[in-house]
């Protein structure tokens, strides 16, 4: 059986933590920050874990990250 492929933008875009849940970064932070609010800005700062119905996508695009 051949190696299965994965996708070059999950293995870019996502991390899977010591416990197996997937970290992302936030999102709406490179530019037009003036607009945000401060309240914006400080929620979004560092990396959050993704959702269980999101996650169980992002980990079928990437087979041996588990």
């Amino acid at each position: 059986m051949p190696k299965l492929k994965t996708k070059s933008s999950v293995k870019k875009r996502f991390k899977i933590s010591s416990t197996g849940k997937l970290i992302v970064g936030n999102v709406g932070k490179r530019h037009g920050m003036s607009k945000r609010t401060n309240s914006f800005i400080r929620s979004s700062k560092g990396t959050r874990v993704l959702s269980k119905s999101a996650s169980i996508i992002v980990e079928s695009m990437m087979p041996y990250g588990k």
